[in-house]
């Protein structure tokens, strides 16, 4: 944290307020220690959210967390937004972008836990930056079990020509960030998404599945193969909206070992624990040009989403033959 104004509850102009008050029902801390985790890794968390179309996770006492991708009307004129088209919601929507230290503490005052960039830049909405592959434990097993599944995704990775940097998700699982260069389409780059979530799976058949449908996992780790084009992923050194606020923190491959505890991460450690560093920027490899074999390879499966709507439609139509 700077000096500048940290002695009142004015920083970087902005007016910090309650801070002595409960974050939400069961954090276990107040909003000044989110403030105060939030500032003292601004140097490091504002590169990672800079010129994104940013979606936030609010909380306070009473209520549960909301996500708000909208500016409210609220917000000052001094923070930056752009608009973009949601294929979700199938609307625009104004998306502010946490350009500096000042407009993080004003998401902090706001209540803002947890920050979900985009995969793509204001200026280039049209291709994604990084190819990220989200590693989900099943309910109940321990992290032994996405650790394992994700040294063999590197491996997956290295032999296709690719690199990636890893972090934990401040909740179970683990994310693999591969930047790529602006060369491919978001068509394309989800389709190498898809090939590369396949081989995965395929190489460790026994941990892991890409099912997008929960009932069809069983007791094995969801390569998530969809955060692609419009999606977001939390940000390293968030913080997330859980009992103890755990933080999604960058980590080293040599650092993946069954005695990792995910949870050791938290608003009350982090900053101790990095110290003057960044390890997220010193461990993310050079941009990448995704290979053409990935992408042919994806075009052959079908979108997750899609494939899995249709086959509940067709689990729907036997359950409705079978009960008449």
């Amino acid at each position: 944290m700077t000096n500048d104004d940290a002695a009142g509850d004015v920083r970087a102009g902005v007016t910090l307020t309650n801070l002595d008050q409960p974050l939400f029902d069961g954090a276990g801390a107040t909003k000044r220690d989110l403030v105060d985790y939030l500032d003292g890794v601004a140097d490091r968390l504002v590169p990672v959210l800079a010129d994104r179309p940013l979606s936030v996770i609010r909380a306070r006492p009473g209520q549960a967390p909301f996500m708000q991708k909208n500016v409210p009307k609220s917000a000052p004129e001094w923070l930056a937004r752009i608009s973009l088209w949601a294929e979700t919601s199938q609307r625009n929507v104004a998306y502010a972008l946490c350009n500096d230290r000042r407009s993080l503490l004003w998401f902090a005052n706001q209540r803002a836990v947890e920050y979900h960039p985009g995969l793509v830049r204001a200026d280039h909405p049209d291709r994604m930056t990084h190819l990220v592959l989200d590693l989900d434990p099943p309910e109940g097993h321990p992290f032994a079990v996405v650790v394992e599944v994700a040294k063999v995704a590197r491996q997956v990775l290295l032999d296709a020509g690719l690199d990636a940097a890893v972090k934990s998700s401040g909740a179970k699982g683990l994310h693999l960030f591969v930047p790529i260069d602006a060369t491919a389409p978001i068509d394309d780059a989800a389709g190498a998404l898809r090939a590369l979530a396949a081989r995965v799976a395929a190489a460790t058949p026994q941990l892991a599945t890409t099912a997008f449908l929960k009932e069809d996992r069983g007791d094995k780790v969801f390569v998530d193969p969809t955060r692609v084009g419009g999606a977001t992923v939390v940000a390293t050194y968030s913080p997330r909206a859980r009992p103890g606020l755990p933080v999604s923190f960058p980590l080293g491959w040599d650092e993946l070992d069954d005695r990792l505890d995910p949870a050791a991460f938290t608003v009350f450690t982090a900053l101790d624990r990095l110290g003057d560093s960044d390890p997220w920027a010193a461990h993310m490899p050079a941009a990448q040009a995704i290979p053409d074999e990935l992408i042919e390879q994806g075009r052959t499966i079908p979108v997750p989403r899609v494939a899995a709507m249709h086959e509940g439609k067709r689990r729907r139509a036997r359950a409705r033959a079978e009960d008449s």
